[in-house]
């Protein structure tokens, strides 16, 4: 459990880079639906590239092909509608908004712990919300002063994408083998989900044209630090405690350590102004929950 938490805090700080980068283009007039399309685009070849040993390649696309309708479709849930809605919501304020408003992931994960047959783990609820409480004091400035409009427009596509996240990386788990690692699998996801990023590529070229070569280096960016690095790091963690569902939301919880990491990016890259003694507050919470998320798995484990 240790190496897990370990691994999915490490990955918060490299999913971090998908805020701060996202902001970084939209402040230089790049088009959101290329931000999205160029980060899997560009993580395609790269996880190809990773895999290519040991005929790894055609292993993964023999295992797509019997049953191809499972992997597109959790696929695109886990990866597209994921990432398109989360980089939609992401251009109506700051980095660090975005990357508060997203964990709402934390809670999504613990609700859906239903849909495998076991209860939702009261603790770990509690816990999350604690964090959505530190979420919340951490961008209370920024909503005062946010239409109702605007804010619908930041907090209804992220909620989509909260929630498909964890949906798409649980039912892939569900019916991947055990011979495929965390590299196989984030391969077949990304390849699963091009069809998808290909559509709202000619969407993208037909409202906006090509994008900028600031974009597209950006974007590169983006796919190494989190379409590779960060989800390995992720999937890795999840694959470790898959089968206890407990575990499994503490681990998600983790990705609360975005926030700190995206807001801390936004000051040093961007300019973001330092949060007030409310949001110390928030900050205090966000870490108070982490912390008791662990605990909490620790306890019961060691009372077993």
């Amino acid at each position: 459990m240790k190496k897990a938490l370990f691994l999915g805090i490490a990955a918060s700080f490299f999913f971090a880079f998908t805020f701060i980068l996202n902001r970084s283009m939209n402040l230089a007039g790049g088009y959101w639906l290329w931000s999205a399309c160029l980060r899997y685009l560009f993580t395609l070849p790269i996880m190809a590239m990773l895999i290519a040993r040991k005929d790894g390649i055609r292993l993964v696309c023999r295992e797509i092909r019997a049953q191809p309708l499972k992997w597109i479709l959790w696929s695109t849930v886990g990866f597209g509608l994921f990432y398109a809605p989360l980089t939609f919501g992401s251009t109506f304020g700051e980095s660090w908004l975005a990357a508060a408003t997203w964990q709402l992931t934390i809670v999504a994960g613990v609700i859906l712990t239903p849909l495998w047959g076991k209860r939702i783990p009261g603790r770990n609820l509690a816990w999350s919300c604690l964090i959505l409480a530190g979420v919340f004091l951490l961008q209370t400035p920024n909503l005062r002063r946010m239409d109702w409009r605007t804010m619908a427009l930041t907090l209804v596509p992220i909620l989509v994408a909260a929630f498909s996240y964890p949906l798409g990386n649980r039912k892939v788990m569900e019916f991947c083998p055990d011979w495929m690692g965390t590299f196989h699998r984030v391969f077949a996801m990304t390849l699963c989900s091009i069809p998808f990023w290909v559509i709202l590529s000619a969407g993208a070229l037909v409202f906006r044209g090509l994008p900028s070569s600031g974009q597209v280096v950006q974007s590169l960016l983006v796919a190494i630090f989190s379409g590779v690095v960060a989800t390995v790091l992720f999937f890795r963690a999840t694959d470790l405690v898959k089968q206890n569902q407990r575990q499994l939301a503490v681990v998600e919880a983790t990705q609360s350590g975005e926030v700190i990491f995206t807001l801390l990016g936004g000051m040093l890259f961007l300019g973001d102004t330092a949060p007030g003694m409310t949001g110390v507050a928030g900050i205090v919470l966000i870490v108070a929950g982490m912390v008791g998320n662990s605990l909490s798995v620790a306890g019961r484990r060691s009372a077993n």
